[in-house]
Formats: C-alpha cells, sequence, structure tokens
C-alpha cells in the first residue's frame, strides 16, 4: 500500500531504543537533531534491526537480521512507500548476519531508494576480503559517513574510496547549558567532593580498572576524590543473571579499600540526568583498551559538557583532544592516568580552561549541526531537494530572564553565566522592552509585564532632566562619567525612543500605568530628539515617533519625524550614487533601519522623495547583504566602505535582526513578497545557513551567541545577541501566523498598512 505524505521521509536501518546500544542511543540522537532542524518538511523513520523476530513492531519498518529472506522483503516494503526519499543505514559490523554482514547485499539488491551509509566502525590494514566488501557496499550508494577525519583517512588510502562520496561528520552532542562544577554538583549533593566519573554500557572494552587502580594515587592528593562509575553493564554481558564485569571490578574497590571514593550508578541514565553528571565532573577518566576504535560517543559528551579529560590514546581522542583540553595517556597505563589526574587536580585554573577550551570545541559538534550536514548531503542524493525548508526553534526566554535582575538586563554574559561585573545599558534594557513588548503582543502572557516594567523603570533612571538619557550603569546602580561619555550617546538615546514608542504602541492591551509612564518618559525626550544628527539615531527615534504618533496623533512629533529625515534626505543626496546608493560612503552595523526611516518619513509626510530613497537604499542594502539567496551581515572589521571590497566574516546577530525588522516594516507597507523571502533567508542565517554550518543560539535556554567568525562562533550569550534572536524569531512566529489568520494591522494617515 502506497502512503501519501507532504512530508519527505528518511529511512535509517539501525537499532533504536528501548535496545540499549550505543548506535541505538546515536540514531536516537541524529533523528532528533534532524526533526528539530528541518521537521517542517522531513520525517524520519526507523527500520529497526532486531536479532529475532518481533511479536509487536513499534517502527515503521523491522528486519530480522538473522533471517537473510527479510531483507529483499523489507527492501521491497520501503520501495512502496513513495515518500520514502533515502534509506540511510547504520552500519556496523556484527549488526548484520552473514561473512562480514554480507547478508545486506540482499536488501541493497532490491532497494530502489538512494542510500547513504554511517560506517561507525572503520577497520584498518583490511584484508582483501574485507576491502572488497566495503568497497562492494559503497557502490550501491556513492555516499558514506564517518566521524573522524582519520576514518576519512582509513577509506581513502586503505579502501582505495573516493574522498569526494566520504562525508565527515563528528559524533554529535548535546547542547547544554553551561554551568562551572561547583554549580552542577549543588543538584546532586556532592558540593564537597572531587568529581572523577566515566559512563557507557560497562563491559571489558571500557577498562574502567584502569581507572580504579590509578586511583589510590589520586586520593593521596586529594582524600576527597569521588569516582563515579555511570551506566549499566552491556546486557550481552550478564548471561543467566550473573554480571561479572561488574563483580570484577566491585572485586577491586574492595581489594583496594576504595569503598568511600567509588559510587556506581548502575543505571541506563535518560540523556538529562547523563549530562548533569558531567556538568558536575572536574575530571573525565576515558580508559577504553580498544586501539582501533574510531569514535566515542561518551568521549565527546564529556567534552561537550566542558570536563577537562584524561584519555586512553585511540583515533578519536587523538584528533580532537588538544593539550589545552585534556591529557592524552597511553592505553591501561596506570601511572601516567594517575599522573595526569593529579596534575589537574593540583591546578584548578587549568582545569577551568580545558573545561572551556573542550566545550567551545565541541558546540560545533552538536546534534543540531550535524543534522545540517547530514542534510546537506542528503540533497545531493534525494529528488527535489528545495523541497526541504528549516524548522523554527520553540521561542525560548529562559536566558533573558536570566540576564534580568531587578535593576534590569545584564550586558554581557560569559558563555552562559550572566557576568554582574559588566553592569547594565540602556541599550540593551531599550533593546530587550521592544522584544517583551513583541512577545507579550504574541501571547499576552502575564508574566511579561514584570519583565516589562523592569526595563521601562531602567530607561527612566537613565533618563536626565533635558530629556537625554545615560547609558551606563554600574551592578550597585551607579553612573560612572567615564564610561557615559565613551560610548555614541546618541545612539543609546534614540533607541530608547524605539523602546518607548514600541510600548505606547501597545496601549489597547498594556496597562495603563505603563502606558503612562513610557508617555510620560518620551514626551519629556522631545526637545533634545529634534537635535539628533547621526543617520541610525535618525532611524531609531524616528520608528519609535512613528510608532507613538500611529498610536497617539501628535502634529509635534509628525514634525520632529520630518525635521529629522530631512537630514537623513539630504545625506543620502549628498552621498548616494548610481552605483552607492546610500547615506554614506560606507555600510557598518544595522543599516536596515535607515531605508526604514525613509519609510516612516514617507507615511507622515506623503512625499513621493521618501518612497523612492527607502525602496532604492533597501534594494541597495539588500544587494550588498544576500548572495546565492542566503544573508550575509555586513563585517564588523572593516565595515563596508564605497569603492573597496567588503572584509569577509565577523558577522553579528544585530545586523540579521535589524535586517529581518526592516523587511518585515517593508513587507506589511507593500506586501512585496520578495521582502518575505528575504525575511526567512535572513532568520536561516540563525538556524544554520550561514559560512560555517551551525546554529547562532542555544536551543535550550534561547540564549543567542555573541557572533561568527572565520572559523569559530563566539559562545558568549549576552543581552544584544539574546535579545536579537528572540527578535527575529518572534517576528518569523508572527509572520507565520499572519499567513494562517488576519492581524490587525496599524493604519498610517496614508492608507498603508504597518505592524507595530
Amino acid at each position: 500500500m502506497k502512503t501519501i505524505s507532504n512530508k519527505s521521509k528518511i529511512v535509517f536501518l539501525s537499532t533504536f531504543p528501548p535496545t540499549q546500544c550505543g548506535i541505538a542511543t546515536y540514531t536516537q540522537d541524529t533523528i532528533k537533531g534532524i526533526t528539530d532542524v528541518y521537521g517542517k518538511s522531513i520525517k524520519c523513520e526507523i527500520c529497526e534491526l532486531v536479532d529475532k523476530p518481533k511479536e509487536k513492531p513499534t517502527q515503521a519498518f523491522t528486519l530480522n537480521t538473522k533471517n537473510r529472506e527479510e531483507y529483499a522483503k523489507t527492501a521491497e516494503e520501503i520501495n512502496k512507500d513513495d515518500a520514502v526519499k533515502l534509506v540511510h543505514i547504520q552500519h556496523e559490523f556484527g549488526l548484520f548476519s552473514g561473512n562480514y554482514g554480507d547478508y545486506l547485499l540482499d536488501f541493497l539488491n532490491v532497494i530502489k531508494k538512494p542510500v547513504t551509509f554511517t560506517f561507525h566502525s572503520v577497520i584498518p590494514n583490511p584484508n582483501n576480503d574485507l576491502k572488497t566488501f566495503v568497497k562492494l557496499l559503497l557502490s550501491y550508494s556513492n555516499s558514506v559517513f564517518v566521524m573522524t577525519n582519520k576514518s576519512k583517512e582509513i577509506l581513502v588510502n586503505d579502501y582505495e574510496i573516493d574522498e569526494k562520496i566520504i562525508t565527515c561528520v563528528p559524533h554529535g552532542t548535546h547542547i547544554v547549558v553551561y554551568e562551572t562544577p561547583a554549580q552542577a554538583k549543588e543538584k546532586l549533593n556532592i558540593e564537597d567532593r572531587l568529581v572523577l566519573s566515566t559512563f557507557g554500557l560497562l563491559g571489558e572494552g571500557k577498562n574502567i580498572e584502569t581507572g580504579l587502580q590509578a586511583l589510590p594515587k589520586i586520593i593521596e592528593k586529594a582524600p576527597n576524590a569521588l569516582y563515579l562509575i555511570i551506566g549499566k553493564t552491556h546486557p550481552n554481558l550478564i548471561k543467566d543473571g550473573v554480571d561479572t564485569y561488574r563483580e570484577k571490578l566491585e572485586g577491586i574497590v574492595e581489594e583496594l579499600k576504595l569503598e568511600n571514593n567509588v559510587r556506581f550508578i548502575n543505571q541506563y541514565l535518560d540523556t538529562d540526568e547523563l549530562l548533569e553528571y558531567l556538568k558536575a565532573t572536574d575530571i573525565y577518566m576515558f580508559t577504553s583498551k580498544d586501539p582501533n576504535q574510531a569514535v566515542s560517543g561518551t568521549f565527546a559528551y564529556a567534552m561537550s559538557c566542558a570536563c577537562p579529560i584524561v584519555a586512553s590514546k585511540i583515533p578519536h581522542t587523538k584528533e580532537v583532544l588538544t593539550p589545552d583540553s585534556g591529557i592524552l595517556v597511553d592505553i591501561g597505563n596506570v601511572d601516567q592516568f594517575a599522573a595526569a589526574a593529579i596534575k589537574l587536580i593540583s591546578d584548578e585554573n587549568l582545569r577551568h580552561e580545558m573545561g572551556i577550551n573542550s566545550f567551545t570545541k565541541m558546540r560545533a559538534s552538536s546534534w543540531e549541526n550535524a543534522a545540517i550536514i547530514h542534510i546537506n548531503t542528503y540533497k545531493n542524493l534525494i529528488e527535489n531537494p528545495s523541497e526541504i525548508k528549516h524548522s523554527y526553534p520553540a521561542i525560548q526566554l529562559n536566558h533573558i530572564k536570566k540576564l534580568t535582575t531587578e535593576l534590569g538586563i545584564i550586558q554581557f554574559s560569559k558563555i552562559s553565566i550572566p557576568d554582574l561585573d559588566s553592569g547594565y545599558t540602556l541599550d540593551d534594557n531599550a533593546r530587550a522592552l521592544i522584544a517583551f513588548c513583541m512577545h507579550y503582543k504574541l501571547t499576552q502572557d502575564k508574566e511579561d509585564l514584570a519583565y516589562i516594567l523592569i526595563y521601562l523603570d531602567f530607561i527612566q533612571r537613565c533618563q536626565k532632566p533635558k530629556g537625554d538619557f545615560i547609558n551606563y550603569v554600574d551592578q550597585e546602580n551607579r553612573e560612572h562619567i567615564e564610561q557615559n561619555a565613551e560610548v555614541n550617546l546618541e545612539d543609546s538615546n534614540a533607541r530608547a525612543i524605539w523602546a518607548l514608542g514600541t510600548v505606547v504602541s501597545l496601549s489597547d492591551i498594556l496597562p495603563e500605568a505603563i502606558i503612562k509612564k513610557a508617555t510620560k518618559c518620551l514626551l519629556n525626550s522631545l526637545k533634545w530628539t529634534e537635535t539628533i544628527q547621526s543617520p541610525r539615531s535618525i532611524g531609531f527615534a524616528t520608528k519609535g515617533l512613528y510608532l507613538y504618533h500611529a498610536t497617539i496623533p501628535n502634529l509635534y512629533v509628525a514634525a520632529i519625524i520630518s525635521k529629522l529625515n530631512a537630514k537623513l534626505l539630504a545625506n543620502y543626496e549628498d552621498t548616494a550614487t548610481e552605483d552607492w546608493q546610500w547615506f554614506e560612503n560606507y555600510l557598518t552595523y544595522g543599516n536596515g533601519i535607515l531605508p526604514e526611516s525613509m519609510l516612516y518619513a514617507y507615511l507622515i509626510t506623503n512625499k513621493p522623495i521618501y518612497k523612492k530613497v527607502a525602496l532604492d537604499s533597501l534594494d541597495f542594502l539588500i544587494s550588498k547583504t544576500f548572495a546565492d539567496g542566503n544573508f550575509k551581515a555586513i563585517s564588523n572589521q572593516s565595515w563596508h566602505h564605497k569603492g573597496s571590497e567588503p572584509s569577509q566574516y565577523g558577522e553579528q546577530p544585530i545586523d540579521v535582526t535589524y535586517t529581518i525588522q526592516t523587511l518585515n516594516t517593508f513587507y506589511n507597507a507593500f506586501k512585496t513578497p520578495h521582502y518575505k523571502k528575504k525575511m526567512k533567508a535572513a532568520f536561516n542565517w540563525f538556524l544554520g545557513k550561514n559560512h560555517l554550518n551551525q546554529i547562532m543560539y542555544n536551543p535550550v535556554s534561547g540564549g543567542g551567541y555573541d557572533g561568527l567568525e572565520k572559523e569559530n562562533i563566539n559562545l558568549n550569550q549576552g543581552a544584544e545577541s539574546t535579545v536579537c534572536f528572540l527578535t527575529a524569531r518572534l517576528l518569523m512566529e508572527k509572520l507565520a501566523l499572519s499567513q494562517s489568520r488576519v492581524i490587525p494591522l496599524m493604519k498610517s494617515r496614508t492608507g498603508i498598512a504597518i505592524n507595530s
């Protein structure tokens, strides 16, 4: 029977939970990553590999790997589903029956869908039979994923596989909210212990005994050391209820009198529990004894949770673990394990630095980023790859709330830990106020009101008697003359006007007391606002004044908008040429606010020149920030100067969000589909459509990463980047909702509709 579906399906041949094995977990996490990032257009299904008949199948397809007849039969069943676009085989020797698992060839001879593999083992120096078999497998697909560069090198050199068909995707890791071990230990009631740990399905290959034998020397240095051995014994190793390997380990603990320093956690922990233990770990002990182990998920998870690591030398650890993130030792060498652990115990700063380096390095390998690599390869294998679309992540307020105190939103964050010493700025509180107003308009969540009031009170606190504002306040609520003189106060002041106008524009849903406070603050600022000179400040202020005027018509406010934008228009007329239709001789940051300001001026004055400049300058900006349908922010390395080639790299979330905001305003005004399409393309920058193919946010907390550099992402999640990501996400949510229902629009006097 053929299935009708509006989503493309990917079928994974793999073991799958509740089966307890590494490949089952890997497949589950891979599918979750793909679903989280692309679930809008892709559905992942399982062809579950079992070794005996299953009475009640729980997955879309089931293959009993011991029964040769089922291989062809299962392939025929998959062929019948027209929605299936690709079959992805998770390959490990031993999963499939026959010589080297050659029963799988019966499946491959029948399947008509494109096929790809993930090789979980790549055995070096193969004999002729193994080499021939691997080459035969790949002749059916011309595509294979491996998890390390070493595995790729072995396939090319030892198996003579064309490197063009090999995709290297690091073993995925879970994104966590960074905590110091001390913070994480409190949740587990082990804050008084120095924690060493290891985890995984236990078996001889884990070589846990090496860690136990090193422990007496470690205890001499740190009597409070606690070695956590986390995980059940592999089910295949328990015979007639007897767990021989665990009994062996328990015997070593008893013999060495380690009962007070070793704790067995004999459970198959869910992911969240496991990650909490890893975050509480001071030193991770990776003791594997397999010199050919291509990859270790346990090792990758430990690094991603900021664990300093002492690790056996296997291909994966030798490739990934650099001296700045851990210490490599010889397999099974008890003295080296002990000495390395003692070195880390003796230097807390070194442990901290190694943990941060590990955490930073592994963020590129998150399951979400692994999903992007998978899909980019899938697109080369399937029909109609353009049908694959990004899904939008859930709207998360956890991090922005974590950054907010009773005074306001804290300026910076060290990874995800708010940096109180960085103080508070008018800029950030204005941005946060706008974002929470947007969220409240979208959700009517009463919890938002407390935050709206905090940010509004901060703006009011920064206002001076003449109506202008200071920008910086320290954590003790003190002003600093030097810092308030060093920054461009016009921009921050004008952002405050924008935020205040945003509040007033929601007078139909926000409490009257909040509206009155914002109105008073904005009206007090008007005398100063008239004097603004810098182009972006004019744009920010114009947006706030327009939102105010559209809600409470005010001739004085309209006159200020006209006066300010006459200055901006003069800038344009002085600078613009046929091939440089812009207001300045360079493009810097937040460029979209300038064409947007021209549009607001047109809506107020109805002068055609403002409309023309608005449209022309936006077209020019789009030509400089979009290429091949993808968004690329103006580099903050040296900006883009007229007549010169733009610099590469150094992209910030604020530029992406301002572009989306501007496109949203123009789309609401003119309903041109082109603008909506560009909005989506710009937002995809956050979702991995950038030169590193990595997401630019923390999906667990909603934190926004501070910047996209040439080879890495700045993982600090300060107020500006976090608020910008939230703002962009809310705009895309509103856009999606507007396509399914009518959203009330604010009418200007020209009759063109503009969303607030």
